[in-house]
């Protein structure tokens, strides 16, 4: 029996991940992009070229993987964001193209040609690293608590060579005494313990420490609008991640902070996902 060609394999793959997958023609198509190593225009250029048998065998066991559960980034072990390649590993969070409109506000409050910003929770550094390429005179810092995410984001600053980001281990703010910030980011876990959604798709397989936390998913938000003030510089901003159903509580957070200029901005898919404030001690 011959090998699949390419418009096979990603009959096949596409057949085999239906039950399985919300989206499973899209799976088998950046599963079999990852087994070629080639792009996508040459997968619709050339559909009748044929794997050889070690590119097939490798496109099965991916194909295997994902029917399991297994997220696709973690099968091919990266993933795009803001149009730039991350490496990613179950040691953090996979960057989710709802992710980009944090990146897209705070690159409209970074309104000076030099600054600093940081990100705390950095994970694979997509947010510090997005945002470091797009100001590249600004200084930007990037935290996180567990020492394999920092290695992570340090490889991926490496891959991309950005020169202008600095990534630490830090345990949110306990590392950065002193330092003073003109934008701090941050997509935390906000998830609240309980949720059902924990049990369902990619999230199964992430770690549960950059997912949830206490009190219903609003203890590191209010940490960080708490901590925040002390780390930003007059007229700084603090812009969060959040829930689609906690942009009220977390407005009503930085206003009892004595925030100001508090807006929430909603995804990709309309749905309240970023709120930010400025920090203006009268």
């Amino acid at each position: 029996m011959s090998n699949y060609s390419l418009s096979q394999a990603l009959a096949f793959g596409a057949s085999a991940l239906t039950p399985s997958s919300e989206s499973p023609k899209l799976d088998a198509e950046v599963l079999l992009l990852a087994t070629i190593n080639r792009s996508r225009t040459y997968l619709f250029t050339w559909p009748e070229k044929e794997l050889s048998d070690e590119q097939q065998a490798r496109f099965l066991s991916f194909i295997e993987q994902r029917s399991q559960g297994k997220p696709v980034a973690h099968i091919t072990q990266y993933r795009e964001f803001w149009s730039l390649n991350f490496k990613v590993s179950p040691a953090t969070l996979i960057p989710r193209p709802d992710t980009e409109t944090l990146v897209e506000l705070a690159l409209d409050k970074a309104i000076n040609k030099q600054g600093k910003l940081l990100d705390l929770g950095t994970g694979t550094g997509a947010i510090a690293l997005s945002l470091a390429s797009e100001l590249p005179d600004w200084q930007v810092t990037a935290v996180d608590y567990q020492l394999d995410a920092v290695l992570l984001a340090n490889e991926n600053k490496s891959q991309l060579g950005i020169t202008n980001a600095e990534m630490l281990q830090s345990d949110w703010f306990s590392a950065l005494a002193g330092e003073k910030f003109d934008l701090i980011v941050s997509n935390p876990p906000y998830i609240d313990p309980q949720d059902p959604h924990l049990q369902q798709g990619d999230v199964r397989f992430e770690p549960l420490s950059a997912l949830i936390a206490e009190k219903k998913g609003m203890a590191d938000l209010e940490f960080i609008i708490t901590k925040s003030r002390e780390y930003l510089n007059e007229s700084g901003w603090l812009l969060l991640e959040h829930g689609y159903d906690q942009g009220q509580l977390v407005r009503d957070f930085f206003a009892k902070m004595a925030y100001k200029v508090i807006t929430t901005e909603k995804d990709l898919g309309g749905n309240d996902r970023v709120t930010l404030a400025q920090w203006a001690p009268e």
